[in-house]
């Protein structure tokens, strides 16, 4: 089994995908107005309107309603990225941090209120554990 693809649905499909292409500096594919994918090396996050949820079952998800999933990018360089996003007029969440793992980390969350995490292994072992991970 492989993990290939996080799924989130918003009402504004543009918002969501114009914020991720900024922060990932990816380009989104988007086949239709519905559904847009954004393709990293390792997995892709997908981002589908509220019009999307009938096809997997009515109510079976909610926009803008996570309170415990949160997105994660590896970054190659988190202070510049955040420096970056600051001055583009992104809302970081607080300074980037070294945390206890090894990763030195900014937090923002998206329009719909989603927490992503920036990061950049900083320690031998974290630089070990995402070595082939290719940013």
């Amino acid at each position: 089994m492989n993990l290939v693809s996080l799924r989130l649905i918003t009402d504004d499909v543009d918002r969501l995908v114009t914020f991720y292409e900024t922060i990932t500096g990816l380009t989104a594919d988007r086949p239709n107005a519905e559904f847009a994918e954004l393709r990293t090396h390792n997995g892709t996050l997908a981002i589908g309107s509220t019009r999307t949820v009938a096809i997997f079952g009515p109510g079976s998800a909610r926009p803008a309603d996570n309170h415990s999933a949160i997105v994660e990018f590896l970054v190659a360089d988190v202070d510049a990225l955040s420096a970056r996003l600051a001055a583009g007029g992104i809302e970081l969440l607080g300074e980037p941090r070294d945390l206890p793992w090894g990763n030195r980390s900014q937090l923002v969350r998206d329009p719909d209120g989603t927490l992503v995490n920036l990061f950049t292994p900083v320690t031998a072992a974290a630089i070990a554990k995402f070595a082939a991970a290719g940013v």
